[in-house]
């Protein structure tokens, strides 16, 4: 890793370097990592604290494994390799991930918005992959954490990184965007998660818009165009965005959408002068959108309509996010990583396009502020507007789902259960076998055991 040793992390993050005539402390790491798990001989472990877990209690086991050294918040008196005692650990995380960019000859892709921000990386990085050497975000790694560590693995042959940066607070997409600096921003929509942290769909705009700080200014803006809080971002560093939607006035848009259902969509995709029919694998209008952002930022980065073509059709799904999947008995829509109302909606209307008897089981949503029981009656009254057959939901918040879906119609069957466990143990008796089941909720929720228990 280009200038990453001991003495310039030192120097980075403001620590104490002990051991300091030690020849490790010169070398250049083979890789940074907070999961003792994974260093290996010419690594350097960085020591947390966590809620359950001391990483310092590890420190002798990767001393063992042939470390580099240890970045830490303790004294270390039995260790002879070379450490750095700092006074946070995950502040130091941050500061290496920052220099450690600033060394790199890469194109990075920041994402952000309130919903689809993993789907819109995988559509980008699957697309970019056709021409370029592609590092992506693992999983939902989009934190202050996930990113420097995503900027970490970061190697000479990569060309392109496409990076998922997630918030809820104030001040941290201004401190993901130091340490990213993106060359191009995808803001895919504004919604009404994290309300309760940042008041107002206003206020997820302003703190979202914080990735605009440290980006690139002779990158580009790409947004979502038919999101109506999208629409007010005019100038970013004295350049228009790159806007994408179903609306044939933007920059790059879709028009002839040929629904497919569970199967996906086929659509002709009109890159400014240019127009040429795609397909997505993945159900649901919404996986349109991903694969025109994922278009617009293929199309800045040089790549052909072969190469977006091709790169949009290969996405498949990962767990949790749209994922269909067929048992013995039943489809599945595995949806179950997180909710909000924007992607519960999303879900629902996927669901709606099955030809079998359509259940969904869904639960609370979390973080919504003051208006959250309002939001989980205005789900419930969807599933009936969408003509879903069945409704099993748990939690306290999603009593008002039931009551609002029970309240508005006798042809959707409604039940409601105090708890997840309670839902379970009636399945048996809720689901016919060829039903298609939509599994939806809040992470917190656990419903991914439910995904397993049906699997």
């Amino acid at each position: 890793m280009k200038n990453i040793t001991l003495e310039n992390l030192a120097r980075v993050t403001g620590g104490r370097l002990v051991h300091p005539e030690h020849e490790n402390c010169g070398i250049e790491a083979g890789g940074v990592y907070l999961d003792s798990r994974q260093v290996q001989a010419g690594d350097i472990f960085i020591a947390t604290k966590g809620e359950r877990v001391d990483g310092h209690s590890f420190i002798p086991a990767v001393a063992e494994k042939g470390a580099l050294g240890v970045i830490c918040e303790k004294e270390q008196t039995e260790l002879t390799l070379p450490y750095i005692i700092v006074e946070d650990s995950f502040t130091a995380l941050r500061q290496i991930g920052e220099f450690y960019r600033a060394q790199l000859n890469v194109k990075v892709v920041g994402i952000t918005g309130s919903v689809g921000k993993t789907s819109t990386k995988e559509f980008i990085a699957g697309v970019l992959a056709q021409k370029y050497k592609v590092l992506k975000t693992q999983g939902n790694f989009n934190n202050e954490i996930g990113v420097p560590l995503t900027i970490l693995r970061i190697r000479d042959e990569h060309e392109v990184a496409v990076l998922e940066m997630g918030i809820n607070h104030f001040g941290e997409m201004s401190r993901l965007t130091q340490m990213a600096k993106p060359d191009v921003c995808v803001m895919t929509n504004i919604g009404q998660c994290h309300l309760e942290f940042l008041g107002s769909r206003e206020g997820i705009l302003k703190a979202k818009s914080e990735i605009f700080e440290c980006s690139n200014p002779e990158g580009i803006v790409v947004v979502n165009g038919d999101d109506d809080m999208l629409q007010t971002i005019s100038q970013v560093h004295g350049k228009t965005p790159v806007r994408f939607g179903l609306c044939g006035e933007h920059g790059v848009s879709a028009s002839d959408v040929k629904n497919l259902g569970l199967f996906g969509s086929e659509f002709t995709v009109h890159l400014g002068e240019k127009a040429f029919t795609a397909k997505v694998n993945l159900p649901g209008e919404h996986q349109i959108y991903n694969a025109l952002a994922a278009a617009a930022v293929a199309d800045y980065l040089g790549l052909t309509e072969e190469e977006i073509v091709k790169g949009i059709a290969s996405v498949t799904p990962t767990a949790g996010r749209s994922n269909l999947i067929q048992t013995a008995d039943f489809v599945l829509i595995d949806d179950c990583y997180n909710a909000n109302p924007v992607s519960m909606k999303a879900a629902i209307a996927l669901l709606s396009t099955a030809a079998t008897r359509k259940v969904a089981i869904l639960g609370d949503m979390f973080e919504l502020g003051e208006r959250e029981r309002e939001m989980h009656g205005e789900i419930g009254a969807y599933v009936v507007e969408k003509g879903i057959d069945v409704l099993l939901c748990a939690g306290e918040l999603s009593e008002e789902m039931a009551a609002r879906a029970g309240a508005k119609s006798s042809a959707t069957k409604v039940y409601h259960y105090a708890t997840r466990e309670l839902l379970v143990e009636d399945l048996q008796r809720q689901l016919v076998k060829g039903d298609t089941v939509l599994i939806k909720a809040s992470h917190g929720m656990g419903y991914q055991n439910i995904v397993e228990l049906l699997m």
